[in-house]
C-alpha cells in the first residue's frame, strides 16, 4: 500500500485542533453508542436485526426525500424511521410476515432514496452521506435533536424494560401471565425507529447494523446476566463510535469503516473468548432474560 494512502486512511497532524472543531460528532457517538448499545440487547433477543435494516432503508428514503424538498434531513429520516416501524409492527406479528414485509420495504426505501438524492441538485458529498455517514454534519441544532431523541428512547426503554424482556424471551407465556404483548411490540418499534432515524444520520443508513446489533451480539457471546449484557453492549457501542470517529478525524475516509472495523474486532474478540469457555448459543442468556422478566411481571 502506498504511502499516499495511508496518509488518507491515518494522518494525525493537526489532530488536536479537528477534535475541539467536532467535539460535537463526539458527543453525537457516545450518546449514540448508549442508545445502540440498549436497544440492541431487544434487538437480539427478539431476532430482528433483519427489521433494523429494514427500518434504516425507509429512514434513508425519508433523509433523501427531506434533502430534496428542503424539509430538513433529521425530519425526513424520522418521518421515514417511523413509518416503516409502525408497518412492520402492525403487520408483522409472526416472524414469516415480519420478513417478508421486510424484503418488500427494503428496495422500495433503496430506491425511492436512490430516487430523490439523483433529483437532489446539491452537493454530492450529501447525498453519500446519507448511505455511509457525516462526521461533519452534526451542528448544534443537530446534535440537540439528537440529544432529545435519544432522551426519549432511553426512557422509553427503562419504562418497559421488565415487561418487554419477558416478552421479548417468551411471548406466549408473557400474554398468558397479562403481559400486553402486542402493545409492548408497536411501542418498542417506534422507539428502534427513532433510534435508526439518529444513527442513519452518524454512520449511514447502510451501516447502522454496526451500532444496533453487533455489540449486543458481541455481549451475548461473553456474558449471560441480564444486567451485564445490556452494560457491555452498551461500552462495546461506545467505542465502536467514538473510538471511530476520533480515528476518523484525521483522515479523508468516511467515519463508517472505523466504526464497523472496531466494532467488529469486538465481535470477534468476545467469540474468542465465547470460544476458549466452550460457550456461546445465547440459550443460557434467554433463560436468564425470561426469569428476570417472569419475576418483574410477579412483583
Amino acid at each position: 500500500m502506498s504511502p499516499d494512502v495511508w496518509s488518507q486512511i491515518f494522518d494525525f497532524s493537526n489532530y488536536g485542533e479537528l477534535v475541539v472543531l467536532l467535539q460535537n460528532s463526539i458527543i453525537a457517538g457516545a450518546v449514540l453508542g448508549v442508545v445502540g448499545g440498549l436497544i440492541g440487547v431487544f434487538v437480539m433477543s427478539r431476532d430482528m436485526a433483519f427489521a433494523v435494516h429494514g427500518i434504516s432503508e425507509l429512514s434513508f428514503a425519508g433523509a433523501a426525500a427531506g434533502l430534496l424538498f428542503g424539509v430538513g434531513v433529521v425530519e425526513g429520516s424520522i418521518i421515514g424511521s417511523i413509518a416503516a416501524a409502525l408497518i412492520i409492527g402492525v403487520l408483522g406479528s409472526r416472524a414469516r410476515d415480519r420478513n417478508s414485509i421486510i424484503a418488500v420495504l427494503m428496495p422500495f426505501g433503496l430506491g425511492l432514496g436512490i430516487l430523490c438524492l439523483t433529483l437532489y441538485p446539491g452537493r454530492s458529498a450529501n447525498k453519500f452521506g446519507l448511505l455511509t455517514g457525516q462526521i461533519v454534519a452534526v451542528d448544534d441544532p443537530r446534535l440537540n435533536s439528537l440529544i432529545a431523541i435519544s432522551i426519549v428512547v432511553v426512557l422509553g426503554l427503562l419504562l418497559v424494560w421488565r415487561p418487554l424482556t419477558f416478552a421479548s424471551v417468551d411471548a406466549d407465556v408473557a400474554s398468558a401471565r397479562g403481559v400486553p404483548v402486542r402493545g409492548l411490540s408497536i411501542f418498542f418499534m417506534l422507539l428502534l425507529g427513532l433510534a435508526v432515524a439518529v444513527s442513519v444520520q452518524v454512520v449511514g443508513s447502510l451501516l447502522v447494523l454496526s451500532i444496533l446489533v453487533t455489540p449486543a451480539a458481541a455481549a451475548l457471546r461473553v456474558s449471560s446476566s441480564p444486567i451485564l449484557v445490556p452494560l457491555l453492549s452498551t461500552v462495546f457501542a461506545v467505542v465502536s463510535l467514538v473510538g471511530g470517529i476520533m480515528l476518523a478525524l484525521g483522515s479523508s475516509v468516511p467515519i463508517s469503516p472505523y466504526v464497523t472495523t472496531i466494532s467488529f474486532v469486538i465481535y470477534l474478540v468476545c467469540r474468542l473468548i465465547a470460544w476458549r469457555r466452550g460457550t456461546g448459543t445465547g440459550r443460557i442468556q434467554d433463560a436468564g432474560l425470561a426469569l428476570s422478566g417472569k419475576k418483574a411481571v410477579e412483583q
